[in-house]
């Protein structure tokens, strides 16, 4: 209905954005409406109309500790928006949102109330006079609730719409009315005027350009509408909490804590399912860590419900049949949603008995000091380490009788805020570096026309250092180049951007390093004057090296053809996670949870090779979206499509979108050859390989080091495997006869050392020093030693490359008599400035000080006598 009305009046119906901002730094996730058009309201991009509307995905978790704890709070919504971009104003947009709201959905006109901005005359008299608003039914708010702002850049006065749902959802309290905090005045609309610029200091001016960004949450008027207690009562929410009751066996709205954990549920599962459609992955910090958060959030209240493990995918399947209609991606990335889901509750599973066993050392630690309070640092330990959330840790000591130190866990929490605040960039409103190509004009365009051809003539546009527009670059000046249409591919989709040259009529020559997109259908071409001097409205020579284009074809028309594979050989859960295509080689990434064995390997490397020798006939097509899912081709996380698609398809075997550019026959890309298969995020794999003259170029080097290494080995590199075996069995009989001289010189070195033995209560004891013989060689020469008298107990010293080895060793019999090898060596270490220790019957030490080995063998004895008492 919402479309429906502002279509009507001349808005484009856009569909809804991915949660995944695009080119916005300064979010996380889309959380509103206006979030992924910003561009359109500072000017940057120009619209696709200048009257808008969306019906947008959003989600929000700043206040996520609240969320089951009411019934008001949810993470995931659905923003209906109206926007307007320098069109119209305050006047039509007040008209349409009460003419939508009394006379297409059919709400009670008395039951509406609208609150303005305090200063906002304006409004008020339209609300009044043209509305016919009674004056004491118009509510005027300070600026924390009617003037939005976030940080610099456009800002405004807003005007909300309040509906009364009736004395059964207040407080009873008198004078509850607009404003209160209970639930009977519910916030249904929210018209932002936006008609001034902050420039971040709080100094304002006027926006030459005044737009309208109105939101209204779905859900909040679907409570209204059906009339019903809280977002979790709308039909489709309703929906999914009977089921999550189904699973745990119980009803709602019977248990407060009970309650808080179906919420919970249902909110969170709801939020992953959509956040995983968008390609967002479990992770360890930003957007992937909210996942994981929420994903772990859910698992753990579904085992305090006594839920059965592995319930999270059922209920994903739950949401995706009640949203797929209006949210497609949902139903096409189903597979990979539902395996997701699995792994990552199978992983918290683990990790939280891992976590409880932990707490319980921790308790035990405790229990011995006579401690009842958990210290901050180890909860937060607990949270951040094994997911686990303080509420548990709360809850499990409070059965015992403890507690947790909260202001420590909040102050462990907030040193890391703040480490992380600090390792922030400065960026713009957009939440960018800021550079400047934020000063290049909305209006400059460049289309890329390089399909079917590498050289094109075309017009300069706009010119810039690294720091500047210029009006022209001359040579040996760094710079950036734009012009009206132009051949190179810029980086995009995992393509990197083709490299060449720009050549001016009058001799200037520029080096393209590098071709990139910039905001707003621009593509830059990055590089270097070589000579001359280009300026803008000349017209130029784009060349293209088509070596290297061609190159990126051939890899890049092979990850198409990898990509199937990998579905056939793994399952229809293998979804593209990043890529990167370059001259030389390729790289993929893909949803997958376990290292691929090598038969896998094997398979997909020989059927991407098998569609190579079929040499498939490569087609592009252009279609609408719609057509393009029609064919079953495969759409990418993140990116954004336009009306128009490409579609790619290799004969029968492979059909994806696709804005890149590609072989003409899959027969160019020669061979392709798998060269190593990693992980690289949870759940998300790394295939590198190589095809054509970069796979040529990789065995002509491995031929070259085969060769190297036989020549070193003088030997041919047919003859080199037997060469080797043959060299490492030479090696063994070397070292076995090395070791044997070493003992023996050893052993010779010691000379007569029978006349330093010293009977002490009847064992026999030997200290004496040897010269350069290594650790190993002294606990040799300890045993043969201990041999020839007999047992007893050996202290050895040796001095090499200007250190001290020190050695104990004492027989079972000296050792029933009190002999200790390991603190014998303790107490003489220290004379030979090191220290060591160990077992009764052997021990070692190493120091630094040769100087004191006469007088650490002297210690010995007297060490030895007090042991042998």
């Amino acid at each position: 209905m919402f479309l429906d009305f502002f279509e009507s009046k001349g808005h484009l119906v856009m569909k809804s954005f991915s949660l995944v901002p695009h080119n916005d730094n300064s979010l996380l996730l889309i959380n509103s409406g206006m979030a992924p058009l910003k561009p359109y309201f500072t000017g940057q991009e120009i619209p696709p109309r200048r009257r808008v509307c969306t019906c947008q995905k959003c989600i929000r978790t700043g206040d996520i500790e609240n969320i089951g704890k009411t019934a008001r709070h949810g993470t995931f919504f659905e923003m209906l928006g109206n926007f307007s971009f320098g069109d119209y104003f305050k006047d039509e947009a007040i008209h349409w949102s009460w003419e939508f709201l009394t006379e297409v959905v059919g709400l009670d006109p008395n039951r509406l109330y609208p609150s303005i901005y305090q200063d906002d005359d304006e409004a008020f008299k339209i609300w009044n006079e043209e509305i016919g608003i009674a004056p004491e039914r118009i509510f005027r708010f300070g600026r924390e609730d009617n003037f939005w702002e976030h940080g610099a850049g456009p800002c405004g006065p807003c005007s909300e719409i309040y509906y009364d749902r009736g004395e059964k959802y207040g407080c009873g309290k008198p004078g509850c009315t607009v404003g209160c905090e209970c639930d009977r005045y519910i916030e249904v609309w929210n018209n932002v005027f936006s008609q001034f610029n902050n420039d971040g200091h709080g100094h304002y001016t006027d926006l030459i350009q005044k737009n309208i960004d109105t939101g209204m949450g779905l859900e909040r008027l679907a409570v209204v509408v059906q009339d019903v207690d809280s977002l979790f009562s709308v039909d489709t929410n309703k929906a999914l909490l009977d089921e999550v009751c189904e699973m745990a066996h119980v009803k709602y709205l019977e248990n407060h804590k009970t309650d808080i954990s179906l919420r919970i549920i249902a909110d969170h599962v709801k939020s992953c399912t959509f956040m995983i459609s968008d390609g967002i992955m479990p992770s360890n910090e930003g957007r992937g860590y909210v996942l994981r958060r929420l994903l772990r959030r859910a698992a753990r209240h579904g085992r305090l419900l006594g839920i059965p493990g592995g319930f999270m995918p059922e209920l994903s399947k739950t949401v995706i049949e009640l949203s797929k209609d209006g949210y497609p991606e949902l139903e096409e990335k189903k597979a990979m949603i539902l395996k997701v889901l699995a792994e990552e509750e199978d992983k918290f599973n683990k990790t939280i008995d891992q976590g409880l066993a932990i707490l319980a050392d921790m308790e035990a630690e405790m229990s011995a000091k006579g401690e009842t309070v958990l210290s901050g640092e180890n909860a937060f330990k607990l949270y951040d380490t094994y997911g686990f959330p303080l509420d548990l840790t709360v809850e499990i000591l409070e059965e015992k009788g403890m507690t947790v130190d909260n202001d420590g866990f909040q102050k462990a929490m907030n040193d890391q805020r703040e480490k992380a605040r600090k390792a922030r960039k400065v960026s713009n409103y957009m939440g960018a570096d800021v550079t400047v190509y934020q000063s290049i004009p909305a209006e400059v365009e460049s289309k890329f026309v390089g399909y079917g051809k590498l050289t094109h003539d075309s017009k300069i546009t706009v010119l810039t250092t690294e720091d500047e527009i210029v009006e022209a670059l001359t040579d040996g000046q760094k710079g950036t180049i734009l012009v009206e249409e132009t051949p190179f591919y810029g980086t995009m989709g995992g393509q990197t951007g083709d490299v060449g040259e720009i050549v001016g009529a009058d001799g200037g020559r520029f080096i393209v390093e590098d071709t990139i997109h910039l905001q707003g259908s621009k593509i830059g071409h990055v590089g270097h004057m070589v000579g001359g001097m280009l300026s803008v409205g000349e017209t130029v020579t784009l060349t293209v090296d088509a070596e290297k284009r061609g190159g990126c074809e051939k890899n890049h028309s092979a990850t198409h053809l990898l990509q199937k594979a990998l579905r056939l050989v793994l399952g229809d859960h293998v979804e593209q996670a990043g890529s990167l295509v370059t001259p030389d080689r390729l790289r993929f990434d893909f949803t997958h949870f376990s290292a691929m064995t090598p038969e896998e390997l094997k398979k997909v490397e020989q059927i991407v090779n098998e569609e190579i020798r079929a040499n498939l006939k490569v087609v592009t097509e252009e279609m609408t979206l719609d057509e393009a899912k029609k064919t079953g081709a495969m759409a990418l996380f993140g990116e954004k499509y336009g009306e128009k698609v490409r579609v790619v398809k290799m004969g029968d075997f492979s059909t994806e979108l696709c804005g890149g550019t590609h072989v003409g026959s899959t027969g160019q890309i020669q061979a392709f050859k798998i060269l190593s298969e990693a992980g690289i995020a949870a759940g998300v794999r790394r295939i590198e390989a190589l095809t054509g003259e970069g796979l040529m170029a990789h065995y002509e080097k491995q031929e070259e080091e085969l060769k190297e290494a036989a020549k070193t080995a003088k030997t041919t590199p047919a003859e080199l495997k037997s060469r080797i075996e043959a060299m490492m069995e030479e090696i063994k009989a070397l070292h076995a006869e090395n070791e044997k001289l070493k003992s023996k010189l050893a052993s010779d070195s010691l000379g007569d050392v029978m006349s330093q033995v010293q009977e002490i209560n009847g064992v026999k004891v030997l200290a004496t020093k040897v010269a350069d013989v290594d650790m190993n060689g002294l606990r040799n020469l300890g045993d043969q030693l201990k041999d020839k008298i007999g047992g007893g107990v050996i202290v050895l010293a040796s001095v090499m490359d200007g250190k001290v080895n020190l050695m104990a060793s004492a027989s079972d019999d000296a050792q029933k008599k009190g002999a200790h090898a390991g603190n014998l060596i303790k107490g003489i270490a220290a004379l030979v400035g090191g220290g060591g220790g160990g077992r009764p019957g052997m021990a070692q030490a190493g120091g630094k000080n040769p100087a004191g080995v006469d007088e650490a063998l002297k210690k010995a004895y007297e060490v030895a006598a007090d042991q042998l008492k």
